[in-house]
């Protein structure tokens, strides 16, 4: 009874959706829910179906006793065939295995991730606004810019290509 009550509890969109759980993940835990509802719906149409025969009444009814009897016979001396679900239990082993290794990869994932943005927060709250930023601030964190002056420099250009038909030009003559 416990477990029904756990089921109804559980919140699979939450689930799905705040783990960050892969595609082919999703879909396997969705196939398992419809495969374990299919099954319980199953046996509840079962538990619900009479199990005792009224042989008494076949007997009343049909003219043959004889198949009655036998089927009397038959009933009396059937034993359930039982199965071997080693099989089954250790594939379903091997599932959970593999979707706990999956679990705990896309944990470390997340955690690296989660770091790493944490590291980001950390230098965009300790950076200087735009407005106090110098040239030589710039040019220290991308040296590649003061080359590329340098080189426009030596060679005569004044101009950066592509700077008039982006922005216009603002001589007044």
């Amino acid at each position: 009874m416990a477990s029904k009550a756990a089921a109804v509890a559980v919140d699979f969109t939450r689930i799905y959706s705040s783990l960050g759980l892969g595609k082919e993940t999703i879909a396997s835990l969705q196939a398992f829910r419809k495969r374990h509802s299919e099954a319980q719906r199953v046996s509840h149409a079962y538990a619900s179906q009479p199990t005792t025969i009224d042989f008494a009444h076949y007997r009343s009814v049909l003219k043959n006793q004889a198949i009655v009897d036998e089927a009397e016979k038959t009933l009396k001396e059937f034993k359930p065939e039982t199965y071997d679900v080693n099989a089954h239990v250790k594939a379903i082993e091997t599932f959970e295995a593999k979707a706990v290794a999956k679990a705990q990869e896309t944990e470390q994932k997340i955690d690296i991730e989660l770091k790493q943005l944490q590291e980001t927060l950390a230098n965009i709250e300790e950076a200087r606004p735009f407005e106090q930023l110098t040239t030589n601030d710039v040019a220290k964190a991308h040296p590649r810019i003061l080359e590329a002056v340098d080189t426009m420099i030596k060679k005569g250009k004044w101009t950066v290509p592509g700077y008039k038909e982006k922005f216009g030009d603002l001589n007044l003559m």
